[in-house]
């Protein structure tokens, strides 16, 4: 069974840096993406370990669980809204208080899909991937990126629809702020191993590969018993995205997480585009998918709207997904059923 948490016009948000802060010559991004929320009507407060960063995180694991549990706990609050991603959020998994989290969204992306795999495989709570914080500072959103708010406020036992970006951004160019925040210039194209169309349907799981295969053997990370205890033995798609890792490294990441039964009861592999897929000795990124196609024997997926060359979806852990690709326009059908 799978717990939906449901975003409310005017709801409360809470802003707190389970991985990394936001140095001081940066905090006007943090007013900036304030003041937008407040401006839809939503309440929203800000914690401490938002503001400080030092040794590649926001403060010290105990301080950052304090803050994180603190919100995690509070009826009040119905989205955690982490700043940004960052290094070193693998540090709080096991200083999480499971037991005590209210039901209530967290939304993010890179290093925080650490805590949104944890806290679905751990829980049954639904959370989001999607755009960060920062990512919504803006005087608008693109189509895109903007469909988190009717993705969270979808009610239990309903479905969203999304469909594929028209464009993404293809460098960031911080010399010149747009009102969009992204400069979107390059036709989205999602591609297929064998050139084809590709329909996949079941639940969805994932976030940064390079971080939350770090959860493979440890207890928050145990998919066999989530898809039993959860999902009733349905299969799972899994969406994946690249950060940093060569393709010889991503490759070794994908058959560890085979070896670790993660790829049972699969029905297909998403990955996220990536400026990180470095060919290893000539072996490139489509070696790779064609490879896990023909290993797993599921529709495999890439240049998909996840991940760190925006635009994305906002993908929800646990939820139902029907998705169909066709000549490299994708539609992406989320039901909320239990």
């Amino acid at each position: 069974m799978i717990r939906y948490p449901q975003l409310e016009a005017g709801a409360s948000i809470a802003i707190t840096a389970p991985s990394s802060g936001v140095r001081q010559e940066l905090h006007g991004l943090i007013h900036q993406a304030q003041a937008r929320l407040e401006a839809k009507g939503y309440q929203v407060v800000v914690g401490k370990t938002v503001w400080t960063q030092h040794n590649a995180k926001s403060a010290p694991a105990d301080v950052r669980a304090a803050e994180l549990n603190a919100m995690l706990r509070d009826e009040w609050i119905s989205l955690i809204f982490p700043p940004w991603g960052g290094e070193l959020l693998i540090e709080l998994v096991d200083l999480i208080d499971y037991g005590a989290i209210r039901p209530k969204w967290i939304l993010g992306y890179s290093d925080t899909s650490v805590l949104l795999l944890a806290v679905t495989l751990m829980t049954g709570l639904a959370t989001a991937h999607g755009a960060n914080l920062i990512d919504n500072r803006g005087e608008f959103a693109d189509e895109t990126t903007g469909m988190w708010e009717n993705v969270l406020a979808t009610r239990a036992g309903e479905s969203v629809r999304q469909q594929s970006s028209p464009k993404y951004q293809l460098a960031w160019d911080p010399d010149n702020p747009s009102p969009c925040v992204f400069h979107l210039t390059e036709p989205t194209y999602w591609r297929t191993v064998g050139g084809g169309s590709a329909k996949m349907s079941g639940r969805l799981l994932g976030g940064c590969i390079d971080v939350i295969r770090h959860l493979i053997g440890t207890a928050y990370g145990d998919v066999a018993r989530f898809r039993q205890t959860h999902l009733n033995g349905e299969p799972i798609i899994w969406y994946l995205e690249n950060c940093e890792l060569s393709t010889a490294d991503m490759r070794r990441s994908l058959v560890q997480m085979k070896l670790a039964g993660w790829f049972d009861h699969c029905a297909g592999l998403l990955f996220g585009r990536s400026g990180a897929e470095r060919s290893t000795d000539g072996y490139t990124a489509e070696d790779m998918y064609r490879e896990l196609a023909e290993e797993l024997g599921v529709p495999v997926v890439y240049d998909v709207d996840c991940g760190h060359v925006p635009p994305q979806l906002t993908f929800v852990n646990g939820a139902r997904a029907d998705i169909e690709v066709n000549e490299g326009k994708a539609v992406m059908t989320q039901i909320f059923v239990e």
